[in-house]
């Protein structure tokens, strides 16, 4: 289910980050990632702000990451952000609800814990406390798919991955994801489905720690009748010091910063080149 793409076709691929801090080194590499991919293949490369997280949004910032993308001499065609397409997103989720594949949940993150949920490939699996009781209108509510319905309707899907091969849907590490959240129209999953195939992406380039995400992506696409890309997920620069994956929330340094400083973005752009070699992308 879904709609296959042509694989001969020239590739699309985005670079799609959220103005809610700066951009990073590994930032920088999954930009240079896809927009590599597409000039070699003679496609496009698309630039898409993701521009939904409330006031953490910061228009300034989003004019900021172009100077970092210009600066590491990249080219891009720029297409409509999240914060126009917000009536894309209620639709889906109209369209979900009325086939009874989302339920509302207004279970917190404590009592998710305290439910004793078990920690899968993102986190903790929801242990489906409000799936079958009355929602509570007195408090926020958030909804979330249904996966055991989904899959009953759309049968065993494929997706492909340029580095890893075929791969098998499997839902039973992720659970019952969000798709729409309490305090956002849309959940990162729901939102980046829509926009990739609004925007043509035929090769989704992101980072590996993604790659649990692209399970839910494919089962989205079945369910909503949307084009189903490739995807190809690099590797992660890593903290020298803590081995962990570069961050906003660690402070990772800015591209901004470098870019302020006079550092030559086209030498960093080609380090980061050799660096995807290393990484085996």
């Amino acid at each position: 289910m879904g709609q296959a793409m042509d694989r001969a076709a020239p590739p699309v691929t985005r670079f799609a980050p959220s103005p809610n801090g700066p951009l990073h080194m590994g930032h920088a590499l999954s930009a240079i990632a896809g927009h590599d991919l597409a000039r070699a293949g003679g496609g496009r490369f698309l630039l898409r702000i993701e521009d939904i997280d409330g006031p953490r949004s910061r228009p300034d910032l989003a004019e900021e990451f172009r100077r970092d993308l210009e600066w590491l001499g990249l080219q891009w065609e720029e297409v409509p952000a999240q914060s126009t397409r917000l009536a894309s997103y209620a639709a889906a989720a109209d369209a979900l609800r009325a086939r009874g594949l989302i339920y509302p949940c207004t279970c917190t993150r404590s009592e998710i814990e305290a439910a004793g949920a078990l920690t899968g490939t993102e986190g903790l699996i929801y242990p489906g406390t409000c799936k079958h009781r009355p929602p509570d209108p007195a408090r926020p509510a958030a909804w979330r798919l249904d996966a055991e319905r989904a899959l009953a309707q759309t049968g065993p899907l494929i997706w492909e991955d340029t580095r890893a091969g075929p791969q098998a849907v499997d839902l039973s590490g992720l659970g019952d994801v969000v798709l729409v959240r309490k305090d956002l129209p849309a959940s990162y999953h729901l939102a980046v489905t829509l926009d990739d195939a609004a925007d043509g992406v035929t090769l989704v380039t992101r980072g590996k720690d993604l790659f649990a995400a692209s399970h839910i992506h494919r089962t989205l696409q079945a369910l909503l009748g949307l084009p189903v890309p490739r995807w190809h997920h690099h590797g992660l620069l890593r903290d020298p010091e803590t081995g962990e994956k570069l961050a906003k929330r660690r402070g990772s340094p800015a591209l901004a910063e470098r870019r302020k400083a006079g550092e030559d973005g086209r030498m960093l752009a080609q380090q980061l080149r050799v660096q995807l070699l290393s990484l085996g992308t």
